[in-house]
C-alpha cells in the first residue's frame, strides 16, 4: 500500500491556494488557525506542502477564508492523491457521487472511521508502513469524509455486521469514541446505518463486502476489494444482481432506530 507519486506536487497546490485566500483575508497563520482550530505551525506546515490537510481543516478553513468552496475542490483533488494508489479512481467517482451504499462484514467503513481508529487501522497494516505513509493515509481518508456533509447531499447507507462493531481496534478507548462517532452520523437524516442481526439464518451478503455508487450523471458502479485486489464493476448484469442484493441486505437487517440502540448498548457495555 503507497500513496501516489504527485502527492507532493498536489500538496504544494493546495498550500498555495490556502495560502492565497488567507492573504486576501488579512489573515496571519496564527489568525487562521485560531479561527479553524489548528496550531500556527499546523497552518503552516500544510501551506508548504509538507503536511496534508487532517481532520476538518479543508472545510473549515474554507468557510473562514470565503473561499466558496475552491479549498475543499482543491482538496479533494489532494484526497485521491493521499489515498491508497489503487483506490484513488474509486474515490474520485465517490467524491461527487450522488448516492453510496455500503455493504461490511469486517471493518469499520473508512467513511465512519475516526482519526484515531483510521490510525491503527493503518499502523497495523502487514507489510509495515512507515510513518509518513500512515499520516498521508489517514489523512485521506478523512477528507473522504467530507461527503457526509457536502451539499448537495447525498442518499448514503451503510448495512455492517455486528463484528466490527465490536473488534476493539486501538483499544478501550479508541474503541467506545469509534462507537460514538458512528452514533453521531447515524444522527444525520441522509445517512442510514443498519446492523445485520447475528442470528440471520439467512443473509445476501456471503460472498462479501462491497461498495455501490450512483454518480452525478445517473451512472451505476460498484467496487470490490479482496486482499488488497480491487475491482470497480461497471457490467451491467453484475450491477443489476449487486444493487438488488443490497436492497435484500437492508431488509434483513434492524431498522435504523434498532441499530442505534444496539450500537448504544455496545458502547455502554465498554
Amino acid at each position: 500500500m503507497h500513496t501516489s507519486n504527485n502527492g507532493g506536487g498536489n500538496a504544494e497546490m493546495f498550500g498555495a491556494l490556502l495560502r492565497h485566500y488567507r492573504e486576501r483575508a488579512g489573515l496571519s497563520q496564527e489568525g487562521l488557525g485560531q479561527k479553524i482550530g489548528f496550531s500556527k505551525s499546523q497552518v503552516a506546515m500544510v501551506e508548504r506542502g509538507d503536511r496534508p490537510p487532517k481532520g476538518g481543516f479543508t472545510p473549515q478553513a474554507d468557510a473562514a477564508l470565503g473561499a466558496n468552496g475552491a479549498l475543499i475542490t482543491a482538496g479533494e483533488k489532494l484526497t485521491s492523491s493521499r489515498v491508497a494508489s489503487w483506490f484513488g479512481p474509486f474515490a474520485e467517482e465517490e467524491a461527487m457521487a450522488r448516492a453510496r451504499y455500503e455493504y461490511e462484514s469486517n471493518v469499520v467503513p473508512g467513511l465512519l472511521q475516526t482519526e484515531e481508529h483510521a490510525r491503527a487501522v493503518f499502523s497495523g497494516s502487514c507489510p509495515p508502513l512507515d510513518d509518513d505513509e500512515i499520516e498521508g493515509l489517514v489523512a485521506g481518508r478523512l477528507a473522504r469524509q467530507h461527503m457526509l456533509t457536502r451539499k448537495p447531499m447525498p442518499d448514503i447507507s451503510f448495512v455492517l455486521e455486528l463484528s466490527p462493531l465490536t473488534r476493539p481496534i486501538g483499544g478501550r478507548d479508541v474503541h467506545r469514541a469509534q462507537l460514538h462517532h458512528i452514533l453521531e452520523v447515524s444522527r444525520l437524516r441522509h445517512v442510514h446505518i443498519q446492523v445485520m442481526p447475528p442470528q440471520r439464518e439467512t443473509h445476501a451478503g456471503l460472498s462479501g463486502p462491497f461498495v455501490l455508487l450512483e454518480t452525478d450523471d445517473r451512472r451505476r458502479l460498484a467496487y470490490l476489494e479482496v486482499q488488497r485486489r480491487n475491482f470497480l464493476v461497471s457490467e451491467q448484469d453484475h450491477l443489476g444482481t449487486l444493487f438488488a442484493r443490497y436492497g435484500i441486505l437492508r431488509t434483513q437487517a434492524l431498522r435504523p432506530e434498532e441499530s442505534r440502540k444496539l450500537i448504544e448498548q455496545t458502547a455502554e457495555g465498554l
